[in-house]
Formats: structure tokens, sequence, C-alpha cells
């Protein structure tokens, strides 16, 4: 086993200078290697409406590579071990408004886009997917869709619909009491054990409310950032171990399957479990810095483009492989290359009209004093 890395001389605390500001770049980095794996299982690691889009199976066209597209969906828990983290960051010492305020300009104005264009290229003729209901359409633009039961627009909105509730949870028992280690802590502990008790009383409604298959990747991210503030921190290490310990068993339980003929693939545990311990252990790099070397501009860039990306290339990616590949009769591995970057290109335009010049706007407005 390693040991856990000492902590630095600057601080007799075992603080990390950077646990109270400054940009964590390697953790865009971790955003982009998760919204990649996400996509490289909505392109090559399943079927249905991807072996729309290719004509035929992914495990035909990418035989040695599918099986390993498969376990994208990992990619998800990643994104939430990583929001646990930075949602305690950027919530720490400030006030109920100016949270509520950060979250809903950063969600909201990508998402508005993602869902109007998705709608507008379904809507074409030449395209074989077809679009929601007008009812729909307009409810999906709330991002509470999948709880009104409307049909969804976008494929990957069910992930907004846990992280939303994870902000409520949080807003409401830590940051409006006041934040704080303490309540932190208190609150990674009820959380953790109430979700189990949701689990097993069968009730719907409050496996809905308190998320007991994903609540352990947020509650281990949690944890993470207590450490990054103070590596010291035994509880924080606690948190993040209860997070991994508990996550592994949930997404070996939501992902495996006994193996079958009928399904795109097979995972192994070992296989989810070890993908789930690297995604604790990169953060945990992160917390602890040593992944401060990785202090490269471009990551920045690549992190603001990676919720943008990953808004658009799941149904934007399948209109271009069908386009590029049966249409155009292009390769299959420079068609899969071409949607990968060419939704990466329409992530930095969201990005750059979008983003960058309303989001501020709307942050200043929901965060401005009443009266």
């Amino acid at each position: 086993m390693t040991a856990l890395p000492a902590p630095r001389p600057q601080s007799p605390a075992g603080q990390h200078p950077a646990g109270t500001g400054g940009r964590l770049r390697a953790l865009d980095g971790l955003r982009l290697l998760a919204a990649l794996m996400v996509a490289l299982y909505h392109f090559g690691g399943r079927g249905g409406d991807v072996s729309r889009a290719w004509g035929v199976s992914p495990r035909e066209l990418f035989p040695g590579a599918a099986p390993w597209f498969a376990y994208g969906p990992l990619g998800v828990q990643f994104f939430f071990v990583i929001s646990g983290f930075v949602i305690c960051m950027s919530a720490w010492g400030r006030p109920l408004r100016a949270f509520l305020a950060s979250r809903v300009a950063r969600l909201y104005p990508a998402y508005w886009v993602a869902v109007v264009l998705v709608t507008v290229v379904f809507a074409l003729p030449t395209v074989v997917w077809k679009t929601v209901s007008p009812s729909d359409f307009l409810a999906n633009l709330t991002m509470l869709q999948q709880p009104m039961g409307a049909e969804r627009v976008l494929g990957v909105c069910w992930t907004l619909w846990a992280e939303m509730r994870f902000y409520v949870l949080f807003a409401l028992c830590v940051v409006l009491p006041g934040g704080g280690r303490r309540r932190t802590l208190v609150f990674c502990a009820v959380w953790s054990v109430a979700a189990v008790v949701a689990d097993a009383s069968g009730n719907e409604l409050l496996r809905v409310a308190l998320m007991p298959e994903y609540a352990p990747f947020f509650v281990g991210g949690i944890g993470l950032y207590l450490v990054h503030r103070d590596r010291r921190d035994l509880l924080g290490w606690g948190v993040a171990a209860l997070g991994w310990l508990m996550g592994q068993h949930y997404a070996v339980a939501g992902l495996w399957h006994a193996p079958d003929p009928k399904f795109f693939s097979y995972r192994e545990p070992v296989v989810i479990i070890a993908l789930v311990t690297v995604a604790f252990l990169l953060v945990a790099l992160v917390a602890v810095g040593r992944l401060d070397w990785m202090d490269w501009q471009w990551l920045t860039v690549a992190g603001a483009l990676t919720y943008p990306f990953y808004l658009v290339h799941e149904h934007l990616g399948w209109v271009v492989i069908h386009t590029l590949h049966r249409r155009l009769d292009l390769p299959a591995w420079p068609v899969f290359a071409a949607a990968l970057l060419l939704m990466a290109g329409l992530a930095w335009l969201i990005h750059r009209l979008v983003e960058r010049p309303f989001g501020p706007r709307l942050r200043r407005a929901l965060d401005r004093p009443a009266g």
C-alpha cells in the first residue's frame, strides 16, 4: 500500500496553499477525461441508436475497442466525484444566494442552447431521429423533465437531474445553515446513512430524493475537498474512503450483468471496481497537490468546453456519424474522430457565444439583492 504523502512544510497545519483559492487545472483535465469516457461509450460502446447511426453494431466496426468503450458510463460516476469536490469548494464561505446564482448561471445557458439545437436538428426531414413534442420541448427547458415524465431531448440530462438534487441537498443542509467543516462532515455522514436506508426501504420517493446509487460519489468528492484544505484531516479521508467503498458497490450493481449474448457487451466487476478506484485516486492526487504540475493553460480551455461538449455530443454526434459514414461512406475510425472533433468545435462556439457573455450576466442578475 502506498503511503499518504507527507504534509508540505509551508503549513504546520498541513493545509494545502491552494485549498482556499486558485484554479486547479488538473481537475479540468479530469473533467475532460470523464467526458471522453462518456463520448466513447455513446459513439462506440452500446447498441440501439448508435447502431442506427453507424448502420451496424459498433461491435462489428470496432471489435477490439467496443468492449472497452462499454465501460464509458463510469465517466458519469467520475463526474460526480469531481462535482462533490468542486461544489464544496465553490460554496465554501459563500452565502446561499451567491451559491444558487452561480449554479443556475453555470448550468442553464449552455443547456438551453443544447436543447434548442438538438430539437431543431432532429426536426429536419433528412434526419432519421425524431424530435419531441412541443409540450415536452418546453418541459425540457426547466431541466425537470425527468420527474415530470416528459420525453427527454438530451439523453445525458438524467445526470443533470442528479446534480440538481445534490445541489439542493447541499444548499439546504450545508450552505443555508452557514457552512463550515463540521456541518459538511455531518451532512456527509447523515446523507450516506440515509441513502442506504432509502435503498433498503424500497420507498421510491426516498430513493429519488436521496439517490443511494450516486450519493457515495458526491460524498467522496466532498471528503476529498476537505483533504485538499487540510491533508491531515482524518475525517475527510474517512469520508472519501466511505464514498469509495459504497460507490464501487453501487457501480457494480448498476453496470454488471451475468454474461448474456443478448447484451452489447459484458463488463467485468473487477474492471468496474478498478475504474471507480482510479477515479477516486485521481481526484485524491489533486486534493493533496500531486497533480499541481499539470498547470497548463489549455486545460482551463478544455475544462470550460467539457460541459457544452457533454450536452451536445451524443445526439448531434450521431447525426454526424450517420451523415459521414452512411451517406458519404467514409471509414469508421476517421468518422469517429471527426465526430469528436466537430462536437468539440461546437462546444467551443457555445462557450464563446453563450456561456462567456451570458453566464456572468445571469449570475449577477440572480445575485442582486431584492429591493
